[in-house]
Order: C-alpha cells, then sequence, then structure tokens
C-alpha cells in the first residue's frame, strides 16, 4: 500500500515538474522558439544529408554490374556479336552495341543541339532505362533501318516546352531528315553532356549508316552475370578484342575497357565522403544551437533569480531545482529534434521528388537524432541548473 501511495505521489510530482517546465516556456515564446532554431536546424541536416547520402549511394550501387568497351573507330559491330556469342566469354548477360554522337534536333521553329544515340532494344536492360510514353526501338527498326526516335524529357522541354508532354506520333528533323517520335523515356538525371534525360534514342543501323555514315562503334556496353565475375568479364572480353583485332601485345590494344565497378566504386565513396562533411557542418550547427541553449537557460537564471530564492528559503532542495531547469533545456531540445526530424524528411522527400530520385530514409539517423537531441539537452543544461541550485536563497532573495 506504501508502495503505490510513493509511486503515485512520484508520478504526480513529476507531472507537476513538467507541466510547470512547459508554463515556464510558455512565458517567452520568442526566446523559446530561438533557442530551439539552432537545433531543428541541426538535426534537420543531419537528416536530410543522410538522407541524401544514401540515396545516392543506392543509385550507384544499382548499376555495379556493368561494363563498356571503347575504341574510337576501332569496334564493329562484329565485335558486339562475337562478345555476346563467343564460348571464350562465360560471365556475360547481355551485350549492347552502340554509336553516339551530337546533332541538331528540330520541330517546327524549336530546335536543340543533343547527343543522339545508336541503340538496339537489349539498351534498356543494360542502362537501367524505362520508357514513360510510347516504346523503344524494336527489333523490326533495326532491320529495316527505319527513322524513328525516343526522346530524354529535356528534348522535349526543349523542343515542345513541357517535358510531361507525350509527342508521340509527331514529327523531327535530325540532321535534315524526318523521324517519327515513338516513345519517350522516364527521367534519369544528371547534367551538361552527361544528363540521360538529354538525348534522343535511334535503331544502331539507322544510325551509322543514314546519320553519321559510319561502319562502327563508339562503344560496346556489357552486363556481367554478377558483381564477383566482373574482373573475370573484363579479362575474357580483353583476350578476345585482342584476338579479333590480330593483336599480342595488350599494351597495343586499340580499345580500352571500362569497369564500372572502379568508378562507381569511386564515385560511391566520393559521395560518402561529401556527406560525412556535410553532415560535420551541421553537427557544428547543433554544437551552436546546444551552446544558444545554454545561453537562453543562464539567461532565465538570471531572470528568476528571485523565484530560485524563494522556492530554496520554503525548502526546495538542490536536485528539485536541477531537475526543474534541465527538464526545461530537455523540452527545448526534444521538442527541436522532432520539429528538425520532420523538416529533414520532408527536404529530402522534396528534393527526390524535383530531382526525381530516390527517397530513402531508415531509422538509424531518427534514432540518432533522438538520442542527440536529449544529450544536447542534458550537456548544455546542465550548468545553468547546477548555478541556479548553488545560489544561495537570502542573496537571491535580495536579488534587484
Amino acid at each position: 500500500m506504501l508502495g503505490k501511495l510513493f509511486s503515485k505521489y512520484k508520478i504526480e510530482e513529476t507531472w507537476e515538474l513538467f507541466t510547470e517546465s512547459i508554463g515556464t516556456l510558455k512565458l517567452n515564446k520568442m526566446r523559446t522558439g530561438l533557442a530551439m532554431l539552432g537545433i531543428i536546424i541541426g538535426i534537420g541536416s543531419v537528416i536530410a544529408l543522410v538522407s541524401l547520402g544514401q540515396a545516392s549511394q543506392q543509385a550507384v550501387q544499382s548499376r555495379i554490374q556493368s561494363l563498356a568497351a571503347g575504341g574510337g573507330t576501332t569496334l564493329t559491330n562484329e565485335d558486339a556479336k562475337a562478345i555476346e556469342n563467343s564460348t571464350q566469354v562465360t560471365t556475360v548477360k547481355n551485350v549492347s552495341a552502340e554509336y553516339s554522337g551530337r546533332l541538331q534536333v528540330v520541330t517546327g521553329d524549336s530546335n536543340t543541339n543533343t547527343t543522339i544515340i545508336g541503340a538496339t532494344p537489349i539498351y534498356t536492360l543494360i542502362h537501367n532505362l524505362a520508357v514513360s510514353f510510347g516504346s523503344f526501338i524494336s527489333e523490326r527498326d533495326l532491320v529495316s533501318m527505319t527513322r524513328v526516335a525516343v526522346l530524354g524529357p529535356s528534348v522535349v522541354e526543349d523542343l515542345y516546352g513541357d517535358s510531361t508532354y507525350d509527342p508521340s506520333g509527331q514529327t523531327i528533323r535530325i540532321n535534315g531528315q524526318n523521324f517519327i517520335v515513338v516513345g519517350v523515356t522516364e527521367t534519369k538525371g544528371g547534367s551538361g553532356m552527361q544528363s540521360q534525360d538529354d538525348r534522343v534514342y535511334v535503331p544502331l543501323t539507322t544510325a551509322q549508316k543514314q546519320l553519321f555514315g559510319v561502319n562502327y562503334l563508339s562503344s560496346i556496353a556489357v552486363e556481367a552475370n554478377n558483381a564477383e565475375v566482373m574482373d573475370q568479364a573484363v579479362n575474357e572480353i580483353g583476350y578476345l578484342l585482342l584476338s579479333r583485332h590480330n593483336l599480342s601485345d595488350p599494351s597495343k590494344a586499340d580499345f580500352r575497357i571500362m569497369n564500372q565497378e572502379d568508378i562507381l566504386s569511386t564515385a560511391t565513396e566520393i559521395s560518402g565522403t561529401f556527406t560525412s562533411l556535410l553532415s560535420g557542418v551541421a553537427a557544428i550547427s547543433l554544437l551552436v544551437g546546444g551552446i544558444g541553449i545554454m545561453n537562453i537557460m543562464l539567461v532565465t537564471v538570471t531572470e528568476r533569480t528571485r523565484e530560485i530564492g524563494l522556492r530554496k528559503a520554503l525548502g526546495a532542495k538542490k536536485k528539485t531545482i536541477v531537475t526543474q531547469f534541465l527538464t526545461e533545456s530537455v523540452i527545448l531540445t526534444f521538442v527541436g529534434g522532432i520539429i528538425g526530424i520532420i523538416l529533414g524528411i520532408v527536404i529530402s522527400y522534396l528534393y527526390a521528388k524535383i530531382n526525381s530520385s530516390s527517397f530513402v530514409i531508415t531509422l538509424n539517423p531518427i534514432i540518432l537524432a533522438f538520442v542527440v537531441s536529449v544529450a544536447i539537452g542534458i550537456i548544455f543544461g546542465w550548468y545553468p541548473a547546477k548555478r541556479a541550485a548553488n545560489l544561495q536563497p537570502i542573496e537571491a532573495l535580495r536579488y534587484e
């Protein structure tokens, strides 16, 4: 029975302490808001940056099984067929023969200079490309050398003023020749000449014979069976091409093989480093926010000196005073942390939506944000709380 009464008393005392702390913070809403601002910005920045970093790394890793062989003017359609069909190459799943160059594309009064890619139907699988309207290049288009084109969203916007417009069935002119638009690709992102949205795809045979007048390839993209056989795939393809080009010395190879795993590994590392750097900046913001809270609490101690003196004169213990001020500090950082987490998630979502990228939120950064926000409240609230508790009642009551 005594235990129940004691427990009930402790709960009531804790609730009274909590409501009193809330009431005190409400007395000066402007000061409370400014005290939380640093925590909100810091926590929000950490959540957003970690989310963006994880999304970029996920996007990088999703393309880890790609290889590419390039050779200026030395690679041919037969080389691509040999890689696909040779018994020497046992680690390859898909092969895409490609030719690319830049040409002027015109429709009506609009025009744009963009990358033209001669592709085959397998291109979409190897390059993770999807079509939002219409269809992609077909096998029949290759055989018949038809003049059809699939546009990237940026090209659609340049030509028609709206990247969401479906121009399927419309006629465009590429290098003075009429092409029928049969599809539009989904947004992939990128910038400048590397943008995967600023491209026009045509049948490889049409690109080679009718647009560029060449009988070679600019590159051969290859998808390995899995990430573990990437090095083996590089060696098998390399030896096959050396043999086909009548070369015995690898140092004199007239082609080069780029392993996307190495490139993407470097990109992932750079992305991780950049995320860590920006997270460090966000951590500094948290530190500044903590110092701001400490300063606010010190000002509060000064303003409430007479109140503290009166409470101590009436028998309040040091522990009670410390707990009161620590509670106020933790409430500030805890609420600021929650708002910061929500802000960080919203920013990450909007960024992903605007840039058509992945939206990735994991539990660990959120848990860390909660822990950090409470820890900041305790660490930076401790000194003001101790200072309040150590005030002498008589001196405090005399304070003006």
